[in-house]
């Protein structure tokens, strides 16, 4: 087994892909995988969830955690919703914190409002603002990604309270962290669970500068937490651990645009398997790698799906159609049959 291969191996044990993780090593591992998301398109609204990497459902796991504010709501990269941990607020304010430089009226006149009146739900602003909705939303996202506010989605209802953040958290230290303190932190993380990894994949998945990264993985290098390796970076410990990996088992998953390793990796794949006029609905990871792509439509109900495109050699896209489609059906059901197998029409 070749060195890539026994990454890749170490990295499909560190993600639980093989093996799955119980309760006690999901949380270490949604740690570690932060900022959860839910199933793209599908799970709007739904809790995050770490598909094909848990025993249980991990959807109703974290569900409960949100109910008992264990997992709590922000806008982190690029501006997205994300759920964190709560003892990890003050890393992801050093990471994410977008400072309001300049504050609108508009940006004064709502948080004034939440700071003297809070909680207020989104139609009792619109109800003492006279703004609109869409006026509305935007400037509380503003506010969100500064640190201001707080959204307490603690359940399912679509009227949450807006809260002034130091209400809700006032032991809080925003400052505890500088970006290039939490990198680090959250650097060795990402290392420990992608085992491989380069600036780029971190940019892709954390949507941050590559800059400040690469700044961050100079001073770990320099600090010798982590080495050289592969045209990428390692924890110098896990030098040890690729040469104990033994080949794992085959197996094809279908993973959601909001998988970790979908996102770390949406560099190199999004563009791909891209199709004009035709969106990306998921992507196929067989044997750890990720190497193909269902794409389609998007609709509520199953998805409208045209092809299944893989980078595959020609024996293998040959010899894996059967398990590939089969794959696609277990996870959006046979309704809306794959219309075609690498551009060949099925029938």
């Amino acid at each position: 087994m070749n060195i890539l291969n026994k990454i890749t191996a170490l990295r499909l044990e560190r993600q639980y892909l093989i093996n799955p993780a119980d309760e006690c090593k999901y949380i270490e591992l949604y740690r570690d995988l932060q900022p959860g998301q839910n199933v793209y398109w599908h799970g709007f609204g739904d809790p995050p969830s770490l598909t094909y990497r848990v025993n249980f459902d991990d959807i109703e796991f974290n569900r409960n955690r949100q109910k008992e504010r264990k997992l709590i709501k922000g806008r982190f990269a690029g501006g997205n919703v994300g759920w964190i941990m709560p003892e990890d607020l003050e890393l992801f304010a050093g990471l994410y914190k977008k400072p309001l430089d300049k504050i609108t009226p508009r940006h004064a006149e709502i948080l004034e409002l939440i700071e003297r009146e809070g909680p207020v739900t989104i139609q009792q602003i619109k109800e003492t603002t006279g703004y609109l909705v869409k006026e509305i939303t935007p400037v509380l996202h503003r506010l969100q990604e500064a640190f201001k506010i707080y959204e307490d989605q603690y359940d399912g209802e679509w009227d949450r309270g807006w809260y002034k953040f130091d209400d809700m958290f006032p032991d809080i230290n925003l400052e505890k962290y500088t970006r290039i303190d939490a990198l680090k932190i959250i650097l060795k993380r990402f290392a420990r669970r992608h085992v491989l990894f380069d600036a780029k994949m971190a940019k892709s998945f954390y949507k941050l500068p590559e800059k400040e990264i690469k700044a961050a993985v100079a001073i770990l290098l320099e600090e010798k937490e982590i080495c050289e390796f592969e045209g990428g970076y390692i924890l110098k410990n896990d030098l040890q651990e690729i040469e104990k990996q033994d080949a794992p088992p085959e197996f094809i998953y279908l993973m959601h645009r909001n998988d970790f390793l979908v996102r770390s990796n949406e560099h190199l794949i999004k563009d791909k398997f891209k199709q004009p006029e035709r969106e990306i609905l998921q992507y196929l990871m067989i044997n750890g790698e990720l190497c193909g792509a269902v794409t389609g439509f998007f609709k509520y109900g199953p998805y409208i799906m045209e092809d299944v495109i893989l980078d595959l050699q020609p024996e293998s896209i040959i010899a894996l159609k059967e398990k590939i489609l089969e794959a696609v059906y277990a996870v959006n059901g046979r309704e809306n049959p794959v219309k075609r197998y690498c551009g060949e029409e099925l029938t």
